[in-house]
């Protein structure tokens, strides 16, 4: 995600966007209906190929850390937690982590800020359940604050709710970029360059980016990697007084929560990865793969939107896809006007259709705002793109595109090494996705430039020895194609797949009864659904 955009890093990477948190949206309903298509035009998403024993050729395993912490840790698993009163109705602390676990001690340490809301019930107590919503950059603190209160009164009378900003993120040492009028410049750079002078402006936009995070934020930049944020996660398991990890991730934090999974197997306990990523897949790949499940998602939506009668896009889903790109080339020659003092590009325009992408509440107002920007009025998908941004009104971002960046250009190396290797990866985007593969392509050269080399590498995680981790998959998910879940499941020794046949991203929490209760079954008992569980719309 890593990030959830496509966004202006490697796209390869996901958050669940703020707006959806709270979000209600689909009938209940249990079937066994088939998985959803590509889409007219499209070629469908694959993963790796997983055998029965979790193995993927030439992908190597993650192996698991010693089960005792080592003697320099010992001072950081045996902090006290003080929490106070925060927030409304909820309580907050921090606890210390080493910046660098191989010399723990040496430097500085991280301070990281968590929050829990306490379990409502007089029951026995089965632990805390830490939440995480995704990015990399999602802030898990405002996630829980923001979905604590509506989360399932079984689940809050059993588990204390609990959040903690990853390292970089949010309200734990976040790493810091772009001010606020630099990345509305960064955020309109046009992605689809046409020729020698647009790729120079793109490459210059991701080298400022490098450069001002490398300014802002130095030697820190080294040290906020997937793998790092797991052994945190260790760390306040401990300091929560749990013997195991309780966790429910989606998105991004499917892969955070995997890599826990597979560096301390003995220590998980009820892990629920709803929006799964596939850890194997080089970043080339996952790129790749991802532009084809937008295409999907888009298909869908196109389906769905030549029945209403305030569809602006034509009465077939092949004359949306061309009113679509006949758009977007109207605005890459000629920005639209808004209803402030900027304007919406292209890259913008992008942003806000895939935005709408994330659930099928978002349609009527992609709908709307496809049709004004048709009559040359672009704030619709200006408002779409900077929700997606999470931009202020103010004209402020938070930190989720730094740490997004920094995270994704840590955990793999760059999938590009400069423009020509994207012009050479261009057909087999385009392959898969029609409409949005030459914009994911080139905004996965980011990472090129970045001031620290990559740590991370693809990898399966088996997890041997672990409890059930249940794995969650939707079958039109635009952002973690399903086929990431089936190649998930597949590797971790003990995943069962939860299937839902549905669009938008994740599927928990979402009102669908068949979803909810078989992850809320999970949590209460420990019964993990029956392998080849299916969901219906």
């Amino acid at each position: 995600m890593r990030a959830a955009r496509p966004s202006r890093t490697s796209p390869y990477g996901l958050r669940l966007p703020a707006a959806l948190a709270l979000a209600g949206l689909l009938a209940a309903g249990c079937s066994s209906a088939g998985e959803g298509g590509a889409g007219t035009g499209a070629t469908a998403p694959s993963s790796s190929k997983s055998s029965a024993d979790g193995l993927v050729p030439g992908v190597a395993p993650l192996e698991p850390l010693p089960a005792q912490p080592a003697a320099a840790l010992a001072p950081y698993y045996a902090q006290k937690l003080s929490w106070h009163a925060c927030d409304d109705g909820f309580e907050c602390t921090t606890f210390n982590v080493p910046l660098d676990y191989d010399h723990p001690g040496a430097g500085a340490d991280l301070v990281l800020s968590a929050v829990r809301s306490p379990t409502s019930g007089t029951a026995k107590r089965t632990g805390s359940l830490v939440l995480n919503p995704g990015g990399p950059g999602g802030s898990a603190v405002d996630y829980v604050e923001s979905v604590a209160k509506g989360y399932d009164s079984g689940v809050r009378a059993s588990y204390d709710l609990v959040g903690v900003d990853p390292r970089g993120v949010g309200r734990s040492s976040p790493v810091t970029c772009l001010s606020g009028d630099r990345m509305d410049a960064y955020t309109a750079v046009d992605i689809t360059p046409d020729d020698q002078a647009e790729t120079d402006k793109l490459v210059a936009a991701d080298k400022e980016f490098a450069a001002a995070c490398q300014q802002k934020s130095g030697a820190f930049l080294g040290h906020v990697s997937t793998v790092e944020s797991a052994r945190d996660l260790d760390v306040l398991r401990a300091l929560l007084g749990d013997d195991k990890l309780h966790y429910l991730g989606k998105s991004y934090g499917t892969f955070l929560g995997a890599t826990y999974a597979g560096l301390f197997p003995s220590r998980v306990g009820r892990m629920v990865l709803d929006g799964a990523m596939d850890p194997s897949l080089d970043s080339v790949t996952g790129n790749k793969v991802q532009a084809g499940g937008f295409e999907t998602a888009w298909a869908a939506f196109a389906k769905d939107c030549v029945t209403h009668d305030d569809c602006p896009l034509g009465t077939s889903v092949q004359q949306a896809g061309q009113q679509l790109d006949a758009l977007f080339q109207q605005i890459d020659a000629h920005p639209l006007k808004t209803d402030g003092s900027r304007v919406l590009t292209e890259s913008q325009a992008t942003t806000g259709v895939i935005q709408a992408m994330y659930a099928e509440f978002l349609w009527p107002q992609l709908r709307t705002s496809l049709a004004s920007a048709k009559s040359g009025d672009g704030s619709g998908l200006l408002r779409l793109s900077d929700d997606y941004y999470e931009r202020s009104p103010d004209g402020s971002y938070p930190n989720l595109m730094f740490a997004n960046m920094a995270v994704n250009c840590l955990d793999l190396p760059a999938p590009f090494a400069g423009p020509d290797d994207v012009r050479k990866a261009l057909p087999a985007f385009q392959t898969t996705s029609p409409h949005f593969g030459r914009d994911m392509a080139w905004m996965a050269l980011a990472c090129a430039y970045w001031p620290v080399k990559p740590t991370g590498a693809p990898h399966t995680v088996r997890a041997a020895g672990s409890a059930p981790i249940v794995v969650v998959g939707t079958t039109r998910d635009p952002a973690t194609p399903y086929a990431w879940a089936q190649s998930l499941a597949t590797q971790l020794e003990s995943g069962r797949l939860l299937t839902y046949d549905g669009d938008g991203h994740t599927a928990y929490g979402r009102r669908n009864a068949c979803v909810d209760g078989a992850v809320n079954r999970y949590l209460l008992g420990g019964d993990a659904p029956a392998a080849g569980t299916r969901c219906a719309k």
